[in-house]
């Protein structure tokens, strides 16, 4: 039975965004409702496809073994599983993005009331 997942990025760091994308496009590729809400330092750092940071070892590895990058697998979401990627509205007034800057994949700006309320009754997860 398909299940509900929220997801929502906040971290820019390439371990946080990674994890979150491979929960994304497995969940989305198995036939589960999937939305991501992207904010805070995860909207840029998913618009150019570049983390801010590693925090440690294992984020060094992911960009050194080839693992598919966190934009790839999240653009997979989208376009294999019907994910929805939905970018925070406040973040993109507040890093001065317009909509036409939003890769093709991206659903409409979305703010975090009417996300969390399309999210009742699935699982949230924080990155």
């Amino acid at each position: 039975m398909p299940q509900k997942i929220n997801i929502v990025c906040v971290s820019g760091t390439r371990e946080k965004l990674q994890m979150a994308a491979m929960i994304a496009s497995v969940a989305a590729a198995i036939g589960d409702e999937v939305s991501v809400f992207f904010s805070m330092n995860a909207l840029p750092a998913i618009l150019t496809g570049n983390a801010a940071s590693a925090e440690g070892a294992f984020g060094v590895l992911i960009a050194q073994e080839g693992v598919p990058p966190f934009k790839q697998l999240f653009e997979q979401a989208a376009e294999l599983g019907d994910a929805k990627l939905l970018p925070c509205s406040m973040a993109l007034d507040l890093l001065k993005i317009s909509e036409d800057e939003l890769p093709e994949e991206f659903g409409p700006p979305t703010g975090l009331t009417r996300f969390l309320s399309d999210a009742e009754g699935g699982q949230l997860l924080t990155f």
